[in-house]
């Protein structure tokens, strides 16, 4: 086991890796902002390090600065949590080349899943369902033509190398396709620097589904069922359960098998989640996640297993703790991403909480960094923190749900605290019936 690991996050995940470790007695080291001199995980880990100025390419980007931290506090492993490096292939390459340890899957695996095009080719060598599209990159007009006609419109277009809804366009006949085509590259070029797109069919009312997974490295694959994270707002997931109320059993228990075996081939090292496009009975591969995920808690409420304690276990040579037959499922999770924003115009409101109170009681957890006089920072993601209800059924976590979002309190700057208390009484949310495109079309006929 790791004796020293550093968290090269901030926030909320900081924090829960840090409570993670300090379970597991091993020693923490965070690196910080200077605007985040006086976040929580600084002031309860065991060192800190300062690694530049706000700007994240200045500081929690700054691959030198902190392979220096390491260095210098004796850390002999990396826990990257979520966004920043935690997808990084480079990074990761740095690190084991000075003898750091990445908790996470290799350079080559990350690199594999996060150009969109590899990802599908392996994903369909692996035995992976695919949506229907190019198979690889499209770089004519006219090839894109042929392919749309084939497939059938509407089709989207996808940036290679994309993320967070840039570089995707839909056209929903050959009059549209052109300017999509045009228009995904550019927005690709600008936002990732390569403006390689590919095509596939567009689902009219698909639910995205995720399932869990995690890899020994040496051939074994297991997952801890799936995520239905439908309710986004722009491609960013705004609500998340497990289970999905679109699944049945049959359907958990093939598409769980068919992402374990694949992960097992792929000879997968930690946490990875697969993500598809559920509609009408069929799942479409969209991408994989080489990381943890933002709403791993509703995961880990249903199964009962710590999941940043599985990656440290397996990062430091330990192996997976659980075989498949020792997973089991109990009740029912939602998690809601309670953000510094306004609740409809989704604006930022970054500024100082005067007032933050928590909800408690059976099933109830709140995973935040945050407190009363805590200022919210303006540089980075607006997360203030999540909202975790567990029930022995659907119909209980959404009574408890209701009752802990009465409770919670933010006061000082604005919240989504009040879109989540109307989502909660509303019927369709209620039956569980919504799709990915739900939650905009909500917005808009509020307006």
């Amino acid at each position: 086991m790791f004796q020293k690991i550093l968290i090269a996050n901030r926030g909320e995940i900081a924090l829960r890796v840090l409570r993670a470790c300090k379970e597991l007695g091993i020693q923490t080291v965070v690196v910080h902002s200077t605007a985040d001199a006086d976040a929580m995980h600084v002031r309860l880990a065991d060192e800190s390090v300062c690694i530049g100025p706000p700007p994240s390419r200045d500081s929690y980007l700054n691959i030198h600065q902190i392979v220096a931290a390491c260095e210098i506090t004796g850390a002999d492993a990396v826990h990257p949590g979520y966004g920043f490096l935690s997808e990084n292939a480079k990074f990761a390459d740095i690190l084991a080349a000075h003898n750091i340890t990445f908790i996470g899957p290799t350079g080559d695996h990350i690199r594999i899943m996060g150009d969109k095009i590899e990802a599908k080719r392996t994903a369909k060598r692996l035995g992976i369902p695919v949506v229907p599209g190019s198979d690889g990159a499209v770089t004519e007009d006219k090839e894109a033509k042929r392919i749309a006609a084939a497939i059938g419109y509407p089709v989207i277009i996808k940036a290679s190398a994309g993320g967070g809804g840039r570089g995707m366009k839909v056209a929903h006949s050959e009059a549209d396709l052109e300017v999509a085509l045009q228009t995904a590259r550019s927005e690709a070029d600008a936002a990732f620097g390569d403006d390689a797109v590919y095509i596939e069919k567009y689902l009219q009312k698909p639910r995205h589904i995720e399932v869990q997974v995690f890899g020994d490295g040496a051939g074994r694959g297991v997952h801890f069922g799936e995520r239905d994270c439908s309710l986004q707002r722009r491609h960013q997931k705004v609500w998340e359960e497990a289970p999905s109320p679109a699944l049945n059993a049959e359907e958990r228990s093939h598409i769980g098998g068919v992402c374990a075996r694949a992960i097992a081939d792929l000879g997968y090292s930690g946490a990875g989640t697969i993500e598809f496009l559920y509609e009408d009975g069929e799942f479409y591969f969209i991408e994989m996640n080489t990381r943890l995920q933002v709403e791993h808690p509703v995961t880990e409420a249903i199964t009962g297993i710590d999941l940043v304690h599985e990656q440290i276990r397996v990062a430091s040579g330990g192996g997976l703790s659980v075989r498949q037959e020792d997973i089991r499922f109990h009740g029912h999770a939602i998690e809601c991403r309670i953000n510094a924003e306004d609740p409809r115009t989704f604006t930022p409101s970054p500024g100082t909480i005067t007032h933050f109170h928590t909800p408690g009681g059976l099933g109830i957890r709140v995973d935040s960094g945050v407190y009363s006089g805590y200022k919210i920072p303006p540089y980075y993601d607006s997360l203030i923190g999540k909202l975790i209800v567990h029930g022995r059924n659907r119909v209980e976590c959404m009574m408890r749900l209701r009752r802990a979002l009465d409770e919670f309190v933010v006061d000082g700057i604005r919240t989504t605290l009040p879109l989540f208390r109307d989502l909660v009484g509303n019927a369709d949310i209620a039956n569980g019936d919504y799709d990915i495109h739900w939650l905009e079309k909500y917005l808009a006929e509020g307006e």
